[in-house]
Order: structure tokens, then sequence, then C-alpha cells
């Protein structure tokens, strides 16, 4: 499929617009008419949504969605009002291993929303926003999975991964990379912030953009950082 094949090609703005021509009206559409911002924009100018899933699985093609976290930055600042959570109903069976890392059952799975109602929500939530993540894989993966299932296309995106933020960082000063370094909450435990529960997509979306913010004032040291530098 050709938008399958420009979206790895192109970069993020261009298969935004080459997109935005070729899809009807709907929230992918919607989502697409919002510009993404330049990669030379100084981050305190962007917006970020921080955000997070859990799943039933690491296979985007086989596994489903459970949960959806986010919150988001704005000049600087975690817009805890801005909080969402939402559980997602699957049509299969939860393995008992997935369940002992999130705690989310097979009962607890069925008061969920199904993907399509939620996706429209996440959308609107994202349009004009950088998606910021730890490990970006998952939630690049699963999201353009959804939409490829939904809408027919992968979406454009802009990602900054905190785990590549802080890569850059150690490389820069030349400093060795530990064993589980860096792992959220081991990361997090450098930079002096708070342990929360692990493995709740919202609060693993709060503790992400914590932990961006940290690596923000460790990175700028007082100088403006433009966006291409932390992004994946």
């Amino acid at each position: 499929m050709l938008s399958t094949l420009l979206s790895a090609l192109l970069p993020a703005q261009q298969y935004r617009r080459w997109l935005l021509g070729r899809v009807g009206d709907g929230p992918l559409k919607a989502y697409l008419q919002a510009p993404l911002p330049g990669s030379r924009t100084n981050i305190t100018e962007c917006e970020f949504l921080a955000l997070d899933f859990e799943t039933t699985g690491l296979d985007a093609k086989q596994e489903a969605i459970l949960s959806i976290g986010y919150t988001l930055l704005k000049q600087g600042k975690i817009l805890m009002r801005s909080n969402g959570h939402h559980l997602v109903k699957v049509n299969k069976a939860i393995p008992k291993e997935s369940v002992v890392i999130h705690k989310i059952t097979d009962d607890r799975a069925h008061q969920g929303i199904h993907l399509h109602d939620v996706m429209p929500i996440l959308l609107q939530q994202m349009a004009g926003r950088v998606i910021l993540v730890h490990y970006g894989a998952i939630e690049r993966n699963f999201l353009n999975a959804a939409c490829q299932q939904l809408y027919g296309h992968k979406l454009p995106m802009l990602i900054v991964d905190t785990i590549q933020v802080e890569s850059k960082r150690l490389l820069l000063n030349q400093a060795p990379t530990a064993k589980n370094q860096l792992r959220l909450f081991n990361l997090r435990k450098q930079y002096g912030l708070p342990r929360y529960n692990a493995h709740s997509a919202l609060e693993d979306a709060i503790a992400t953009a914590e932990l961006f913010l940290a690596q923000v004032e460790a990175l700028s040291s007082g100088n403006a950082v433009s966006l291409k530098y932390v992004l994946s």
C-alpha cells in the first residue's frame, strides 16, 4: 500500500500533508488538519502528550491495547486536569502472565470501551502535539496498527522517547550505561523523582512526563533546546 510505504519514507510533516488530501471526513482527517511543530521549534513552545499503553503482549500485529493513559505538557508544565485514562474492551482472552503485570482481568477489560470509540478521543488529544513516551516502539507500533485497522493508514507522528533522550545525554557526557539503568523507574530514581506504581497507564504517562522535564533541565543548562534534538 502506497501510504504505508510513504509513512516510512517521508518526514512526518510531508506524510501528513500527503495523507490529508486523500482521506474522508472523520477522526483521522481531524487529526491530520492540525499542523505538527517544526523540528527547530524550542521545546518550551511545543505541546507534548505523554502517552502510555498497557497491552496483552508486545507484538502489535497479534496483541491488543488494554488501557490508555495520557497527560499534557505545555510550557514546561504538566496539566493534570488534562489527564485521561481509558480501559479498552478486547475480543480475546487476556494471558495470565499479562494480568500479573497490569492487573487488568478479563472481567475488568469487559467494562472498557471499544477501540473504535477510544481512538477518536485519543486522536483529538494527539492532534498538533508531540507524543512523549518511554520506550517508543510500543506506542508507535500499537498506534499504527490500530489506525491501520480502523482507518486504513498509519499515522504521521512526532515522537520523543525518554530512553533515547537519556542515551543521547549519556553519550554526550561519555558516561557508561549500566544494566537496567534506562528503565523508567530506575531513571526517575537517578533524577531524584519519587517512585510510582508501575504498569498503570496513567501513572506511567505522568511518570514519563516528569522524567522528561527533569531530562530537559539537565540537557539545557539554561539554554534553549530545539525539538530536533530530542526527537526519536
